[in-house]
């Protein structure tokens, strides 16, 4: 069902079972309907929605269907048999009552984990299998980097748990939340891992994999927008441009790079992003600098990606870690190094548009 279609105050009757219509029935509470459940108990199943939606009992012959879909706005079937198919049907025909059909939701006892991508923040960037996965989630295991202002518009009943890390400081760490996702998986739940960028770019998502196959529970991945092209991006700086720079190299600056990677790294040429490098700035820039590469190699950090108070520093190799100290340059930041840079003093109303539309984007949120 396209649940775009406006339900508020609106009455819907569900047909089927209620864990299987679980997703079905959290979306039209989400929408603003009032909920009937037409069907089997889901005894022993956590059923959130219990205490707003109101159970009903299953017609035993046309003149009770009919009684009772004459009664609602909309009529809604999951995973019923054929029988009552064919009841559903003719109640709908005769009351001139829209009838549609949704698949029901799984109930194994094992159930299933997607690690998804969210992009640098911003929720217009969120992919269709994204929201597809965060739709269809039971639980939703979410870190501080990823776009989660909707997220209970995107999961509606679903059980929303941070499990975000700040730098130095991890409220949960990496080997509890694997247990926690593996452990939800195993309980029968749709289970969705939510991260910022790519669950693979310095995401620690085949960790999670890993110990989601090993646990023999399935696994998939939703690849999502990496910041290191779409927060450089929405600074107006492209990581490559014909006769500037043919190639980009990403690193992580979470920990100093060793001499021989700084080495290897000033001898690539092209553009280098660093993702997690505000902390370890003045080993890098030294570092590449002992390495060959010129002073006045043009340098860049983007703070904020993708929202209302994104910020760009621009210095050169030799001046940047001075002047981002002395401006309170912060995580989460992406830093450019590369000729590049010099391209988005020309490109700038990418960027002022950008933050047009996400600040319009809060305020109507």
């Amino acid at each position: 069902m396209d649940i775009s279609v406006n339900l508020a105050g609106r009455r819907v009757l569900v047909v089927g079972h209620a864990g299987e219509a679980r997703h079905t029935i959290a979306r039209c509470l989400a929408s603003g309907a009032r909920v009937y459940l037409a069907g089997d108990d889901d005894e022993g199943r956590d059923d959130r929605a219990a205490e707003t939606v109101v159970r009903v009992v299953l017609p035993q012959n046309r003149l009770e269907w009919r009684t009772l879909v004459s009664s609602v706005d909309l009529v809604i079937s999951v995973g019923v048999d054929s029988a009552t198919t064919d009841a559903l049907e003719r109640a709908s025909r005769d009351a001139r009552v829209w009838l549609t059909a949704e698949p029901p939701s799984p109930t194994l006892p094992l159930g299933r984990v997607t690690l998804v991508g969210g992009g640098p923040g911003d929720g217009q960037l969120l992919t269709v299998a994204a929201l597809t996965a965060l739709r269809e989630a039971d639980v939703v295991f979410f870190d501080r980097l990823g776009p989660v202002a909707r997220l209970s518009e995107w999961a509606p009943g679903a059980e929303l748990v941070n499990v975000g890390k700040t730098p130095g400081h991890h409220a949960v760490n990496q080997t509890e939340i694997e247990q926690k996702l593996v452990e939800a998986a195993l309980a029968g739940r749709t289970v969705v891992r939510l991260k910022g960028g790519d669950p693979f770019v310095f995401g620690r998502g085949g960790e999670e994999v890993l110990a989601c196959s090993r646990a023999g529970v399935p696994v998939t991945v939703v690849s999502g927008v990496t910041s290191a092209i779409a927060v450089p991006g929405a600074a107006g700086i492209p990581v490559t441009h014909r006769e500037i720079s043919r190639l980009f190299t990403v690193v992580s600056g979470h920990t100093p790079l060793a001499e021989s990677e700084l080495v290897h790294l000033a001898g690539l040429g092209g553009t280098i992003v660093v993702l997690m490098g505000v902390g370890t700035l003045p080993h890098l820039t030294a570092g590449l600098a002992r390495a060959g590469m010129r002073a006045s190699m043009p340098v860049a950090i983007v703070e904020k990606g993708f929202s209302t108070s994104q910020r760009t520093t621009r210095a050169t190799l030799a001046d940047i870690a001075a002047l981002a100290s002395r401006l309170g340059v912060l995580s989460p930041a992406v830093v450019v190094i590369g000729e590049v840079v010099r391209l988005s003093e020309q490109l700038d109303v990418t960027t002022a548009t950008f933050l047009q539309d996400a600040a319009a984007e809060l305020t109507t949120d």
